[in-house]
């Protein structure tokens, strides 16, 4: 059994001495600028487009780290920095499209556009990079392009402008990858700039989740809803993802804890445990990608995959509930988490983790990432728990 200090070591050098040395290594682009994600098993390049979600996480893990106390005494802290910078160039010069001032989601190697989404999810990944570049450099720049990729994201999502509309009118939905995501990104905006709408907005996203995704009559988190929040009769509606409610569970968690309201810390835990319920993989292990709210089969033919990024989610939250809760059964859930995930995600020989398993835990693709894959959820999951594991050890 891994007790709190081997843990601690595992998360700290997992970060400092593999995974973030591998990305600097292998993927910041010395020539054009930016970070190219799309790497091989060994870190060779399979592809130079270049994912602007990526640039914006990437910049944010880089700077994030930098402004760490746990790391000020890397000698590895400039490069950090200079490698945040330096992708937030980018982004500047060749990610926002001149006509709305949204970013693109996909560019060439060079910057140029190939395509764009019809949601905002990398301006909020951008503003939180945007955010810890001001909290390490003063830079004024940096602040207000963090509160305007931000609010570019709050605006286009509420009321998207100037796209094709996905579906018809017919039957709208919504997500809770929305509310979830603000949750995230006022309070990393609150902590880097100082957001003074940051609570407001954490409070009203967290109040949507409990009233139109919360389910306690059937002990479920909803993924897609009608827009009333009422239930969808079809795929959409039925289809869970328990990996995201576990990362939406740990973020209100994470409020809770930071506020002291046990009420929002108790809405997490009961979000985390009906998702455990659901998702955990009783016969091979890990946590299954897609599951239907009745238990019927659902759309994606991926459903029963273990992608790297919930299995993050999954040991944060674990590890978290576990300090916040009295209830032991919390650090069970941790331990079986992270043995599944350190057992089946790592290449021991190349480093850094692989980002997709088939069911029974063996290795689907062994490329180490692409468009979405990049530095951002494995090392935030691994400075995280770094970090709980340092605030539960007693001072001496």
């Amino acid at each position: 059994m891994t007790n709190k200090s081997e843990l601690k070591t595992i998360y700290r050098n997992g970060l400092l001495s593999d995974v973030v040395p591998f990305w600097l290594r292998n993927g910041l682009d010395e020539e054009l600028g930016g970070i190219l994600t799309a790497l091989d098993r060994d870190g060779s390049v399979l592809d130079t487009d270049k994912s602007v979600w990526a640039q914006g996480r990437s910049a944010w893990m880089f700077a994030e780290i930098y402004n760490e106390p746990l790391c000020q005494q890397d000698p590895a802290r400039a490069q950090w920095l200079a490698a945040a910078v330096g992708i937030a160039d980018f982004i500047k010069s060749h990610c926002f499209d001149e006509a709305d001032g949204r970013l693109w989601f996909q560019v060439t190697r060079d910057g140029r556009p190939l395509r764009k989404r019809r949601y905002a999810f990398g301006e909020s990944f951008a503003a939180i990079a945007f955010g810890e570049l001001f909290k390490a450099t003063g830079d004024e720049e940096y602040r207000e392009l963090a509160k305007n990729c931000f609010q570019m994201f709050l605006d286009h999502n509420r009321n998207p402008v100037g796209v094709v509309p996905k579906f018809t009118e017919v039957r709208p939905t919504k997500g809770i990858g929305f509310p979830m995501i603000t949750v995230v990104t006022a309070q990393e905006l609150r902590d880097s700039i100082g957001l003074e709408s940051a609570t407001k907005l954490i409070d009203e996203a967290i109040q949507e989740i409990r009233d139109d995704f919360w389910r306690p009559e059937i002990d479920c988190v909803m993924e897609t809803v009608a827009m009333d929040g009422s239930s969808l009769e079809h795929f959409d509606g039925r289809t869970l993802n328990p990996g995201h409610a576990i990362e939406g569970a740990w973020f209100i968690m994470n409020e809770g804890k930071l506020r002291g309201e046990q009420t929002l810390i108790d809405l997490g835990l009961q979000m985390l445990d009906a998702m455990w319920r659901r998702g955990w993989d009783s016969e091979f292990g890990g946590l299954l990608y897609f599951v239907g709210v009745d238990s019927r089969p659902v759309q994606e033919y991926w459903h029963d995959m273990k992608f790297w990024w919930n299995h993050n989610e999954l040991i944060i939250a674990t590890l978290l509930a576990s300090q916040l809760s009295n209830d032991r059964k919390y650090a069970g859930m941790h331990r079986v988490a992270h043995d599944w995930a350190y057992e089946h995600f790592t290449d021991k020989e190349h480093g850094e983790w692989y980002g997709y398993l088939r069911r029974d835990g063996t290795v689907s693709n062994p490329g180490k990432g692409n468009l979405w894959k990049g530095p951002f959820h494995l090392p935030r999951m691994q400075l995280t728990c770094w970090r709980l594991l340092e605030e539960a050890e007693p001072s001496h």
